[in-house]
């Protein structure tokens, strides 16, 4: 077996009780919690700056060692290389290490959104979990449902928010103050209210714009639960087939030995 090859089983999550491997998820695991702890506190202090730079490196490495072995992971030959930066899990990675160059240099301070990418590192778990990953199948197999829902979700949000920007005053009568200053605002209402959250800070005062409101919420129970019956029925589905998988091979092994 080539060095490569033996790299890209290291890297990859555990599979077929591969100890090198699993030693290896447990190290990544713990540097990725590790990286994320200094994001529940405020202030900044000299551990927190270790941490952040033992970590990227250990970060760093790893990034370098899937890239170096994309090959085996996409299965395209050389384009392998090329393609796998772009690829969602790779974009994370190096998103996630972008901020330690505000660390290395002063002239990097433009990246203090840094915070923000660094709360991406929280999404490196999901390279461990299974169960991401038959999520992830069920959203592949659904997208086409899930995105006509996606798309009839925005076209009623912005239709919702535009008559209610219209049948609302701009200045309330109660309040005196404007209901919505500006059609941000109206598609804002018409969001938390299709998602029935309804967080209060932005409430119709007139009678057709409390009856907007209503219909808003009522069609909003039913929008959102289409997505979540098809997500759940094709996610049995894809239990049903893995466990069905699981037995065949197991058969399957039984009968040759």
């Amino acid at each position: 077996m080539g060095i490569r090859k033996r790299l890209f089983e290291i890297v990859e999550p555990q599979k077929d009780h591969d100890r090198g491997s699993l030693i290896y998820d447990i190290i990544m695991l713990v540097m990725i919690t590790a990286s994320i702890v200094p994001l529940c506190f405020a202030q900044d202090h000299s551990v927190f700056r270790t941490i952040e730079l033992v970590t990227v490196t250990v970060f760093i490495i790893d990034y370098l060692l899937r890239w170096s072995t994309a090959d085996y992971k996409l299965g395209k030959g050389a384009w392998s290389f090329l393609i796998y930066p772009f690829t969602p899990a790779a974009i994370i990675d190096i998103l996630s290490i972008l901020p330690v160059l505000s660390l290395l240099s002063q002239g990097f301070k433009v990246l203090r959104i840094s915070r923000l990418f660094k709360v991406l590192r929280i999404f490196k778990f999901l390279r461990y979990s299974d169960k991401f990953e038959l999520l992830w199948n069920v959203i592949k197999r659904e997208k086409g449902i899930l995105l006509t829902v996606l798309g009839f979700c925005i076209f009623y949000i912005f239709v919702t928010g535009l008559i209610m920007f219209n049948a609302e005053p701009h200045i309330s009568p109660v309040t005196g103050e404007p209901t919505f200053k500006d059609f941000f605002d109206a598609l804002y209402w018409a969001t938390v209210t299709l998602t029935t959250v309804g967080y209060g800070d932005l409430t119709p005062v007139t009678d057709i714009g409390r009856l907007v409101s209503m219909l808003s919420s009522l069609f909003g129970v039913a929008i959102i639960a289409l997505p979540s019956g098809v997500i759940t029925a094709s996610y049995l589905d894809e239990l049903r087939s893995r466990r069905r998988h699981k037995e065949e091979s197991k058969t399957k092994k039984d009968e040759r030995s």
